[in-house]
């Protein structure tokens, strides 16, 4: 979920000191346990891992941890809130950059995008390089098993690809955008893929090593919303009828908008790494139409996409600008960031 609109110089951030549990003691008896308070959130998680350039991220409350891709090494990690990171996942030769990322609760399912962005991948290929997009599937209960991959970017095979980000509706049919071709896929819970949102003469496809089709997210009132990172602009596509598809009306300007988070029914947040700031946009009308209602300025460290923990959202910063750009060292620390709204 990003584009290679590239902000100022990134920062280097330090390392906060370990959040620690309070235990709470309510009044006790012997006839009576003593309540316990689950700790606060901490409002940053930092963590090194040289040159990772992690893009999604998504939280697992059930494990405690944020699930991180990368692009550089094409695995999915996970991230304490002590800064620890390690391998969530087993590696495949398939995985070459990942993108974004999905945890499908109910099925169990972490979902990655797989893309080949370039030489920046340690697997890229004259092959695959740009014109890669496929579906990884891992079995969270199965935390050793290989993953499922789909491949999607074979459905066209005569347009360049890059799989960006994935959504899930209520009946386990994964959505994932290629931000090269324009298009949107859909994977069947039994793993078939087909071509869900195709329209080259109103879409168009972006200059070459532009961004298109960016984040989403599934409404649950039967519809997508995607986001258009070289227009700025948020798609509505109803799920029954994708190609009635029609723009979210707005005056702000959401140019190089990036990952998607659905904060509830009537509120959706967009960030844009090239403008570093998360916009939250609110509607009344079922996202015909869209207006600002708060917005989070980030550091410049290219903030790729949102996650929510406990009713809070989270904001990850990438350091693409960094990678793409060959700046030397590689970035060795990232972060995920409490959003809070002006």
């Amino acid at each position: 979920m990003f584009s290679l609109q590239v902000p100022a110089a990134s920062s280097r951030r330090l390392v906060p000191a370990a959040v620690l549990g309070l235990l709470l003691l309510g009044s006790c008896s012997k006839d009576k346990e003593p309540d316990v308070v689950t700790p606060a959130a901490p409002a940053v998680v930092t963590f090194t891992q040289a040159g990772l350039y992690p893009e999604g991220v998504q939280y697992d409350a059930a494990n405690t941890r944020f699930l991180v891709t990368s692009l550089t090494t094409g695995r999915v990690g996970q991230v304490k809130d002590d800064g620890t990171y390690s391998t969530a996942f087993p590696d495949d030769p398939k995985l070459v950059s990942a993108i974004g990322l999905y945890l499908d609760e109910p099925r169990n399912r972490v979902l990655a995008a797989i893309s080949d962005p370039g030489a920046n991948a340690a697997r890229s290929t004259a092959t695959t390089q740009g014109k890669l997009a496929r579906l990884a599937i891992f079995n969270r209960s199965a935390p050793t098993a290989a993953p499922t991959i789909v491949e999607l970017g074979t459905l066209r095979p005569a347009l360049a690809h890059f799989a960006n980000d994935i959504a899930v509706d209520a009946q386990g049919n994964a959505y994932v955008t290629d931000s090269f071709s324009n298009l949107i896929y859909k994977v069947d819970p039994q793993n078939n893929a087909t071509v869900f949102l195709e329209d080259a003469a109103r879409l168009g496809t972006p200059a070459a090593g532009a961004f298109g089709f960016n984040g989403i997210v599934v409404h649950p009132d039967g519809y997508l919303l995607v986001a258009k990172s070289d227009n700025g602009v948020i798609y509505k596509v109803p799920l029954t009828n994708p190609a009635g598809y029609v723009p979210v009306a707005t005056t702000q300007n959401l140019m190089a908008a990036d990952g998607l988070l659905l904060q509830d029914n009537n509120t959706l947040q967009v960030v844009s790494n090239a403008q570093a700031k998360v916009f939250r946009l609110a509607t009344t009308n079922n996202f015909g139409a869209a207006t600002l209602s708060g917005t989070f300025a980030t550091k410049a460290e290219f903030p790729t996409t949102l996650t929510q923990r406990a009713g809070n959202s989270y904001v990850l910063y990438a350091n693409l600008d960094a990678l793409f750009s060959g700046r030397m060292p590689a970035v060795s620390q990232y972060s995920i960031n409490r959003v809070t709204f002006q």
